[in-house]
């Protein structure tokens, strides 16, 4: 099997088995992935392996054709843990080689494992380190072909719900999850903010053997560091300060599903020790329980915006953690770098948000409006452009007088407005940017005043509302919104959750007030909220 595995993750699985002439892709379900212990070898230490099955053994295999075993990093090496090992010895398979990919600067780009069944030789030792020299040189002949090979088209008929959207950059990656969904190691999605972790993850879950149980999110950048173990395994009453009553963690809420950890980059280094001794021994204990450790079940999916390596580099993360949780590694591209979808997903968001309001409605967005879409950049991606769609949409149904009509056209001129509220115009300073907005208040009352309804001044109260939804929204935590405007001391209380409800609610009154029936564009974040956050 060929590994395409660059630094940022899988980009192609292939396989050739002896005897055939076709390399291909492989299928769900297939138990043909590799040791993890196999490629952290090649990794860190960037040389060939072999494996003894039988023996669970792995050795490197160094230039000069030395071996060096690998010293065991405890309990939790995959091939020691007898998952990858029970897998290949179902197939048949005794022995196993792995060979690096270098690229031209020397980078690791992959990985080559060839697999192989001979029971007369378990227990001893095989052909791999006769062979090994001119193993590593075919395949560093054969790694500029294998790298430059084509992406191979993709075609799906099925719509899937989870993912509506699909262009020919990510059919690729989508195929490769579909294999890994139904794997019991852990999947690790990266990518930038708003591409669309959270739904890839969802959507691993649905696909895997772990459907029929819950699927648990735990976002840690909206975690406190010293309550991060606690949100991971639970506590007792009395465990710690402001601990009242038990409370389940998120490992215990996922049961025999999926939990799915965002923003695991944001883990304290004492978190990543107790999460690390769970993922190796599957075992964990709750904070305050006199009682013995409680058995994991759940399958574990890690999200990340951040470059784990160069934290490894700077000792923010542990490094026997980052190997851990880096078995099947997919990087989700930039909204920007898949332009085919940026259409067909602001169709698909107008669609969704039109149908909840006219069940039986349509709503058609212009080739001109596509044209403005895809001459933006969409920094903030697939989250970004929710929003923007949002705002447009609410534009568009401004010229109706708040009324929701059946049939509603969104044009270049709506997401013009919608887009201005996302970059400030260069050259123009705060104050000449808020004399514009004031300008625009003004405009607005006298239309108004004009027609025997004067806009009340209360109503220009409502902007520190704006100012804290357009915060959380770009910060993705509300949090660190409030403390960019030093109220950290709200945020310590946890009051800050009803302060930003209050202030939205100011917001959606404000709406209400222009004749908007729709609602504010910050909408989505007041559904979010309850009294207590």
């Amino acid at each position: 099997m060929v590994h395409l595995r660059p630094s940022d993750g899988y980009r192609q699985l292939v396989v050739l088995e002896v005897g055939s002439d076709q390399a291909v892709a492989p299928e769900p379900g297939s138990t043909r992935l590799p040791s993890m212990t196999a490629w952290r070898v090649v990794a860190k230490h960037r040389c060939a392996a072999s494996i003894d099955v039988n023996l669970g053994r792995i050795e490197r295999v160094e230039a000069d054709g030395e071996d060096a075993p690998v010293p065991r990093s405890g309990t939790g090496d995959s091939l020691e843990s007898g998952e990858t090992r029970q897998r290949l010895l179902e197939r048949g398979i005794t022995h196993v080689f792995v060979l690096p990919l270098r690229g031209a600067r020397g980078e690791i780009e992959g990985m080559i494992s060839l697999e192989a069944e001979c029971r007369a030789a378990v227990g001893q030792p095989f052909i791999w380190r006769a062979c090994a020299s001119r193993l590593r040189m075919l395949a560093d002949i054969a790694t500029p072909h294998l790298t430059a090979l084509p992406l191979r088209p993709v075609v799906t008929h099925d719509q899937d719900p989870l993912l509506p959207v699909q262009g020919q950059a990510m059919k690729g990656i989508v195929r490769m999850l579909r294999v890994f969904a139904q794997q019991d190691e852990t999947i690790l999605l990266s990518g930038a903010t708003g591409t669309g972790k959270s739904r890839l993850a969802r959507w691993c879950h649905e696909r895997s053997p772990y459907r029929k149980g819950p699927f648990e999110v735990l976002d840690l950048s909206t975690v406190p560091e010293d309550l991060q173990l606690a949100e991971l395994f639970g506590w007792r009453k009395g465990a710690f300060t402001g601990a009242a009553r038990d409370h389940g963690g998120a490992v215990e809420r996922a049961g025999k599903g999926t939990l799915f950890i965002d923003e695991i980059d944001k883990l304290s280094m004492r978190a990543q020790a107790g999460l690390l001794y769970m993922l190796e021994t599957r075992a964990y204990r709750v904070l305050g329980d006199s009682g013995g450790e409680r058995r994991a079940h759940a399958r574990f999916v890690v999200g990340t915006n951040a470059n784990l390596q160069a934290a490894v580099r700077a000792q923010r993360f542990r490094e026997d953690l980052y190997y851990r949780i880096n078995v099947l590694p997919v990087r989700l591209p930039s909204l920007s770098e898949r332009p085919d979808e940026i259409p067909t997903w602001a169709r698909y968001m107008l669609e969704r948000r039109h149908g909840e309001r006219v069940p039986n409605g349509t709503i058609n967005l212009t080739p001109a409006a596509e044209h403005r879409l895809l001459a933006y950049a969409w920094p903030g991606n697939l989250r970004q452009l929710d929003n923007v769609m949002r705002r447009a949409y609410t534009v568009a149904l401004a010229e109706h007088g708040g009324e929701l009509p059946h049939t509603l056209t969104v044009d270049e001129p709506h997401l013009a407005r919608a887009l201005a509220y996302e970059d400030v115009e260069p050259g123009r300073s705060l104050v000449e940017l808020l004399h514009a907005a004031a300008t625009a208040f003004v405009r607005e009352a006298e239309r108004h005043a004009a027609q025997g309804r004067p806009l009340e001044l209360d109503l220009a109260g409502v902007f520190p509302g704006l100012v804290l939804a357009a915060a959380t929204e770009k910060l993705e935590s509300r949090d660190e919104a409030f403390r960019l405007f030093g109220r950290d001391a709200q945020v310590k209380s946890r009051n800050h959750h009803r302060v930003l409800r209050r202030e939205l609610e100011r917001v959606e009154a404000f709406c209400r007030a222009l004749g908007i029936d729709a609602g504010s564009p910050f909408g989505r974040l007041l559904d979010g909220l309850t009294e207590d956050g």
